[in-house]
């Protein structure tokens, strides 16, 4: 089957050499596959957070140096949510490439565009040395981010899923969510290392260039981490079951469009959380407080820590109490968590450690299983291309407008902005469960 479709023949000539180079057997376990999934995801997370950090402690110096430093970073976080705003059409594009050409092609060209665009940011010029280009080539930069992530979707994950013992499929969801800690520990390591060792100055000049140069070689590593496992005799015959093969997105929305609605709603606690605890504390701390970045960051960087612990905890309890339970006991407790932001967030450094780390234990026990919720509704024909276009819109929905919403609601109404959108986000969870009565792991 796959060799019928046009283009396949140079695909797969890609992911045979990727797996020579990588092993010297055809057969991969399933941790293997984990592996690869870790690996994958870490790159996707690591340069969106290079550039997350960077759009708070960078670009509204570098890029906007007309506006006050507030202003700033609201135009710097509306160019941040562009990749948001493309990441679904990047599934569609690429949905293409994959059918005409194969998912070898479609990943190198993917991960080739997201470590470029990413890379290339490193030599962006600021507004004092080319004016208004400056700002269109961070807009281009990013919204070739936000294509290349859309094409990076490899199935990899519902392979992983597919595998897995019965008993373990809570375990086995969590793994890929393993990359957001990974890829934030590298990001934010990289960066408090520069603040920590050379003056602001220095920094602004050229030191937060560094963490962009490291993306192409990152994207590159995992490139082949992945090509060798679509290559593997599991994903053929996945392929030949048609259970990760791309539907056409009309017959995905004529078939399961109310899947797709209601899946993106269904992690929207986790998503909305996921900036509110990486990105925004990290512009309000450098904006509102007389905490520097350096030390904000090191507080964060042990918040993704327990990020990590959470997300392994996640797979731990889903298994025994339900995927649906445990996504519904985290909307709750997201919900009491966003009415003590302004408390906590506001108050002394003590409240801020408090609200960094237990909103990093939150995101993890929710976000842990948030992938798995999104998939558990399609079909084996829809589960490829539901699964990726419901994980873009509930991207985009829950966290691509989060920093922009929560920044400027803070400027006019104070930290109970903030608290309300978080508490919008548990509402909208809340509410996806209790229409889907069918996200519980047996249903997977």
């Amino acid at each position: 089957m796959v060799n019928s479709v046009p283009g396949v023949a140079s695909s797969a000539a890609v992911e045979r050499d990727a797996r020579l180079v990588s092993t010297d057997h055809s057969h991969v376990s399933p941790g293997e596959i984990a592996l690869g999934v870790v690996i994958g995801r870490t790159s996707e997370a690591f340069d969106f957070f290079v550039y997350g950090i960077a759009s708070v402690l960078v670009f509204p110096a570098l890029v906007f140096p007309f506006a006050s430093a507030e202003t700033g970073t609201i135009y710097s976080f509306m160019v941040f949510s562009l990749a948001f705003v493309a990441r679904p059409i990047g599934t569609v594009l690429f949905m293409e490439i994959d059918r005409r050409h194969g998912r070898g092609v479609k990943l190198t060209a993917a991960l080739f565009l997201l470590g470029g665009s990413t890379a290339s940011i490193a030599f962006l010029p600021g507004f004092a040395d080319w004016g208004w280009a400056s700002i269109a080539l961070l807009c281009i930069f990013r919204l070739g981010q936000g294509l290349a992530l859309g094409g990076a979707w490899d199935g990899l994950a519902s392979l992983l899923a597919l595998n897995a013992p019965h008993h373990r499929r809570g375990w086995y969801a969590m793994v890929p969510q393993l990359g957001a800690p990974f890829g934030f520990i590298v990001a934010a390591g990289i960066f408090a290392f520069f603040l920590l060792n050379i003056s602001m100055e220095d920094f602004i000049g050229w030191g937060w260039r560094y963490p962009f140069f490291v993306a192409f070689t990152i994207n590159v590593v995992a490139l082949f981490a992945r090509l060798r496992l679509v290559a593997t005799e599991e994903f053929e015959e996945l392929l030949e079951r048609r259970d990760l093969v791309p539907a056409p997105i009309s017959e995905l929305f004529h078939r399961q469009g109310g899947d797709v609605l209601i899946g993106a709603f269904v992690p929207l606690a986790s998503f909305a959380l996921f900036h509110l605890v990486t990105i925004f504390p990290l512009s309000y701390a450098g904006l509102f407080t007389d905490r520097t970045p350096a030390a904000f960051l090191e507080l964060e960087l042990v918040g993704a820590v327990v990020l990590a612990v959470t997300v392994m905890l996640s797979g731990l309890i889903a298994d025994r109490v339900g995927r649906r339970n445990l996504l519904g006991t985290c909307a709750v407790l997201i919900g009491i968590y966003a009415l003590f932001t302004p408390m906590l967030l506001g108050g002394d450094q003590t409240g801020q450690a408090v609200f960094i780390l237990v909103g990093f234990g939150l995101l993890g026990l929710s976000f842990g299983q948030a992938a798995g919720a999104v998939a558990s509704n399609f079909s084996s024909q829809n589960r490829y291309t539901g699964s990726a276009l419901t994980s873009d819109l509930a991207w985009l929905i829950g966290a691509g407008f989060a920093p922009l919403v929560a920044l400027a609601g803070y400027a006019r109404f104070g930290l109970w902005a903030v608290a309300v959108y978080l508490l919008s986000g548990a509402v909208c969870t809340l509410g996806a469960l209790a229409i889907n009565k069918r996200l519980d792991l047996r249903d997977t």
